[in-house]
């Protein structure tokens, strides 16, 4: 399973990030997790093989992370030669269905039957789980930042890697997260602009503690975030191995 931090920004515009989105590849699966603005140039930037993507599975409906949906599929449609004949998957939180149908109001009803099939499966935010290809193990929890807002394990080849999406401090997804190979965690705040609905890095660091992963990588940072110590401050509260992802770092498990 090799992963690659396509997008580790937020909403506000950065010189070398652009929004959420992380690109998951196995043996016959390519999940991208969400797909905010700017990811399906980066993807091509970065020589990824986006047009090989089977999976698109978003966390929630903010903008940061959805902004690029429609971008994608018309990619498929016309971004390329000849144009995409697979089917496509498009899973989420209960709301999805209702996302793709607002996305076509506003961008065409070609978005329904866009020349390849488009099946959407929302999962229950919590216990939510589905095979992708042969053998992908997809599974949900529920996590404190809008009322639809999914963190996703995803286990394959004896692998696992756990992906927050956006978060606030919450003990029971750390314990669902324990023992993962990779927790791909966001790290928005400092701790002088603490919210409920982010992470502060001392709160990343506290809550990787208890997940305690084999590694953990830190992405969705906001500009102010990115002055702190993070790496020290993490470090004070999880001993373990801790990556600061930026666009295009990539790693095989």
């Amino acid at each position: 399973m090799r992963l690659t931090t396509v997008g580790t920004g937020t909403v506000a515009p950065h010189p070398t990030r652009v929004a959420s989105g992380h690109l998951l590849q196995t043996d016959d699966v390519t999940l991208l997790l969400d797909c905010g603005p700017g990811i399906t140039h980066r993807l091509a930037a970065l020589r990824l093989a986006w047009p090989t993507i089977t999976h698109v599975a978003l966390t929630h409906f903010h903008l940061d992370h959805v902004g690029e949906v429609a971008a994608l599929c018309y990619a498929f449609k016309y971004g390329q030669l000849p144009p995409r004949s697979a089917p496509l998957t498009l899973l989420g939180p209960p709301g999805t269905r209702d996302l793709l149908d607002r996305l076509a109001i506003t961008y065409g009803t070609w978005l329904h039957a866009p020349g390849y099939a488009l099946e959407v499966v929302e999962l229950p935010r919590e216990g939510g789980e589905v095979t992708l290809g042969t053998s992908v193990r997809l599974r949900t929890f529920p996590v404190p930042h809008t009322p639809e807002s999914v963190a996703y394990s995803v286990e394959a080849n004896g692998r696992r890697v756990v992906y927050s999406g956006d978060t606030g401090y919450d003990e029971p997804f750390a314990r669902w997260a324990a023992g993962c190979d990779l927790l791909l965690l966001e790290c928005s705040l400092p701790e002088t602009l603490a919210i409920p609905s982010h992470l502060t890095p001392r709160q990343a660091g506290a809550m990787a503690a208890l997940a305690n992963p084999r590694r953990l990588v830190l992405t969705h940072f906001y500009a102010p975030v990115e002055t702190e110590e993070l790496a020290a401050t993490v470090a004070a509260e999880f001993t373990g191995e801790v990556t600061l992802a930026h666009d295009g770092w990539a790693i095989d498990l």
